[in-house]
């Protein structure tokens, strides 16, 4: 620890090892800004897979700060990925997320298992950081060389992940986690994105929260693979349940021949003992099988991965058409369209053309 002070850098709350900003003494510059714009890549990725807990906080540091080595950082880890079984958390605020995947997170260590978490926090408003910091809560596993623990600011993107999600969800895949927690947001309606990076989403309702009723209109049915009613020990868990199994009778994919049947499973994720988690990995486990027998990983491994590449796509197109936002051609294709010389359709396919 004395060495790693001494060349700028310090343990976070989580066990990994993270770049201060402390200045150089010749230059002045950064210490974390140099390193970054000198990165050597594939060196960060072969001590990543050895277990390097600092090169893996490199690496998603570079991946959320959208460095310039970024497509180096993809390449290089391309080989070394889809291993890793990933299952998002996700439900209303206040329904235990952090505690059940702390709890989670033990359980899965007492099977032996490598785990990587990724929270997702809300951004700050002032530097664009994580706000809530669940890293911070989950102290339990601090120090733990088994076990990395990442917070990332949504900054701003919908659906409950940070746009870096899927880069930092490889950088853990490839550092040899057997299993990735992707805790979101926790935003409510719009928090349905984990559906299509999970393997395995688990919905966390509550009792007493009106989460029957949300979860029919979040439409949260659809996409959960396992559900976890937290907070057991209240009263109303059984109604809860019921509640659940209710509309999971109604209808819907799950209800198709061959499609998997979302268990429920009650939790008291606050408990060291005796708490619901080896219930929730036992289906965690079914649902994997499932997955495999029925070629459903396949399906949605490609499936995400299309997504990715499309918005990867998109993203750069949207850059190449901020270098035309003003332009002389844009002016002249929208004076014709004014003029009724051309529609916009026609317009657009032109300035495409031009692209």
């Amino acid at each position: 620890m004395a060495d790693e002070r001494q060349q700028g850098s310090h343990v976070s709350p989580e066990g990994l090892a993270v770049q201060t900003d402390a200045p150089d003494a010749t230059t002045g510059q950064s210490l974390t800004r140099r390193s970054r714009r000198a990165a050597d890549v594939p060196t960060l990725v072969e001590r990543a897979r050895e277990g390097d807990a600092r090169s893996v906080a490199r690496l998603i540091s570079l991946v959320e700060d959208a460095s310039p080595a970024l497509r180096e950082v993809a390449a290089a880890l391309a080989p070394h990925t889809g291993r890793a079984q990933v299952l998002g958390l996700t439900g209303s605020p206040g329904v235990g997320k952090s505690t059940t995947t702390t709890a989670l997170v033990r359980a899965l260590r007492a099977v032996g298992k490598r785990v990587g978490v990724l929270a997702v926090d809300p951004s700050s408003p002032f530097s664009g950081g994580a706000l809530l910091g669940d890293r911070v809560r989950m102290q339990d596993h601090a120090g733990d060389s088994g076990v990395y623990i990442r917070s990332m600011a949504s900054r701003g993107h919908l659906g409950g992940l940070s746009w870096a999600t899927p880069q930092a969800l490889r950088v853990l895949d490839a550092a040899g986690c057997d299993v990735v927690l992707v805790e979101t947001v926790g935003v409510g309606q719009s928090e349905l994105e984990i559906a299509s990076l999970a393997d395995t989403t688990l919905v966390l309702v509550a009792p007493g929260m009106g989460d029957g009723i949300q979860a029919a209109k979040a439409g949260i049915l659809e996409v959960a693979d396992v559900f976890v009613v937290n907070k057991a020990d209240r009263d109303g868990a059984d109604t809860t349940v019921r509640d659940l199994r209710y509309m999971l009778s109604l209808g819907g994919r799950h209800s198709e021949a061959g499609h998997w049947r979302p268990p429920i499973v009650k939790t008291v994720a606050s408990r060291d003992t005796d708490n619901g988690m080896d219930q929730v990995l036992e289906k965690i486990e079914a649902h994997r099988q499932w997955l495999e027998s029925s070629g459903e990983a396949h399906r949605r491994r490609s499936e995400r991965a299309a997504r990715e590449i499309e918005a990867i796509a998109l993203a750069s197109l949207r850059e190449r058409m901020g270098d035309v936002h003003g332009s002389a051609a844009l002016g002249t294709l929208a004076d014709r369209v004014v003029a009724g010389k051309s529609d916009p359709f026609r317009a657009a396919d032109e300035l495409l053309d031009q692209l």
